[in-house]
Order: C-alpha cells, then sequence, then structure tokens
C-alpha cells in the first residue's frame, strides 16, 4: 500500500506561480513511476506530467510545456510540479499518483495503482 499525500494548492492570480508537494509513504517499490494529473469541473481527469525514479524520463502534457515543471526528491519520497504563467483553465484539482512501473501509455489514459486525494487550484482571471 502506498499513501500519497499532495499539499500546496491555493487561489492564485493569472499568470503567477505556484509549487505542488506530494509526499508518498509506503511501498517504495510502487512509486517508481510518478505523476501528476488534474480535473477540471465538469471535465475528465487528464495527465498533467509524470517522472520516473531517477528524473531520466519525464513527460508533460502539451498544455503544460513550457510552463510546467515536474521534480523529484528520492530521499524525501517526493515529487513536485512547479507552476508558472498559471491560467483560468489550469484551475482544477490536482492529483498525485504513482505506479510501480512507468509506462507512457498508461499514463495517458490515467492507468496509476496509487492516488492522492487531491490539492485544489484556482487561478482567477
Amino acid at each position: 500500500q502506498v499513501d500519497l499525500v499532495e499539499s500546496g494548492g491555493k487561489l492564485v492570480q493569472t499568470g503567477g506561480s505556484l509549487r505542488l508537494s506530494c509526499v508518498a509513504s509506503g511501498r517504495t517499490g510502487s512509486t517508481y513511476g510518478m505523476a501528476w494529473f488534474r480535473q477540471a469541473p465538469g471535465k475528465e481527469r487528464e495527465f498533467v506530467a509524470g517522472i520516473t525514479a531517477g528524473g531520466d524520463t519525464i513527460d508533460y502534457a502539451d498544455s503544460v510545456k513550457g510552463r510546467f515543471t515536474i521534480s523529484r526528491d528520492s530521499a524525501k519520497r517526493s515529487i513536485y510540479l512547479q507552476m508558472s504563467n498559471l491560467k483560468p483553465e489550469d484551475t482544477a484539482i490536482y492529483y498525485c499518483a504513482s505506479d510501480s512501473v512507468y509506462f507512457k501509455a498508461s499514463l495517458r489514459a490515467g492507468k496509476m495503482a496509487h492516488w492522492g486525494q487531491g490539492t485544489q487550484v484556482t487561478v482567477s482571471s
């Protein structure tokens, strides 16, 4: 079992920046691949960014490339999402997820073994 706890979500203005954090506890082997997803009101959950254990593979959704940066601190069992130039369309609940594998197809489909409870990000216009 893996527990994932997100933090850092809040209300920010358009153009602002925000850093989300996710801390994992439990089975280390189930956190090889970690990722951020988001779900906006009335929309399906979507992939935002993913990273492998060593940080050697990183992927982003086209909608956030150049604005968001995912990083990882294995010693702290944490991943982060640095978000800049935020837009109202970035408003969503952001979820941290993990799995013992890292397959891009699975990421895109949202097929991850473990999920956090989410943290709300609201970008005002």
